[in-house]
């Protein structure tokens, strides 16, 4: 059984739940500011919703 935690979010969807572009996405990642993407296949990646969870009460602690 799938739980919200487990839940895996494409980039669109990570873009409306952190208000942040797909470019500022990326040079966060690269700055390891921001959680790293699960590569599903050669052109596809997606982000546990834990991870984002995580991030984004990080983001709102500080």
């Amino acid at each position: 059984m799938s739980t919200p935690e487990n839940n895996l979010l494409g980039l669109k969807r990570v873009r409306e739940m952190t208000s942040l572009g797909k470019s500022t996405i990326y040079r966060m990642i690269a700055g390891k500011q921001f959680p790293r993407p699960l590569r599903l296949s050669e052109r596809r990646v997606a982000w546990r919703q834990s991870d984002i969870n995580d991030w984004l009460d990080t983001r709102a602690k500080s």
